[in-house]
């Protein structure tokens, strides 16, 4: 876990904060950035990515490619590019063993989204109505 963590960490754009979300590591947008807070509960942060160790897996859990389909492509392509499994959802990837984990993909899918970008697509996706200001 501590090398996917490092891999976030080295590719994360200034202005996301570390820290504890739904018992995952996670990288989110702060609420003293966007003090609306994540539309389905507003009193979290709005979520960029997150790690955690299941049972079966390590989850990587990434919003900023959720609801892109650019960065979303771009990501499964250099993910498939290294020969390695790609066992994904729309958002989720799951590994069996940290070495089934390109992290230099990790890295750059996480550092091509600053965070004006992501919140910019965000409040693209997210209908006004949803969203509390």
């Amino acid at each position: 876990m501590r090398a996917v963590r490092d891999a976030i960490r080295k590719g994360l754009p200034k202005g996301y904060e570390e820290g504890m979300q739904y018992n995952m590591i996670a990288w989110y947008v702060p609420h003293s950035r966007y003090p609306a807070g994540y539309h389905c509960d507003p009193k979290q942060p709005v979520p960029f990515a997150s790690i955690a160790s299941q049972k079966n897996h390590i989850g990587l859990y990434l919003m900023c490619i959720y609801a892109d389909e650019t960065h979303r492509d771009q990501f499964i392509s250099e993910w498939q590019a290294t020969g390695k499994r790609l066992d994904m959802g729309k958002g989720c990837v799951r590994a069996k063993r940290l070495d089934d984990i390109p992290l230099d993909v990790v890295t750059r899918a996480v550092a091509r989204i600053p965070v004006d970008a992501f919140l910019a697509h965000y409040e693209k996706i997210v209908p006004p109505s949803k969203r509390r200001r």
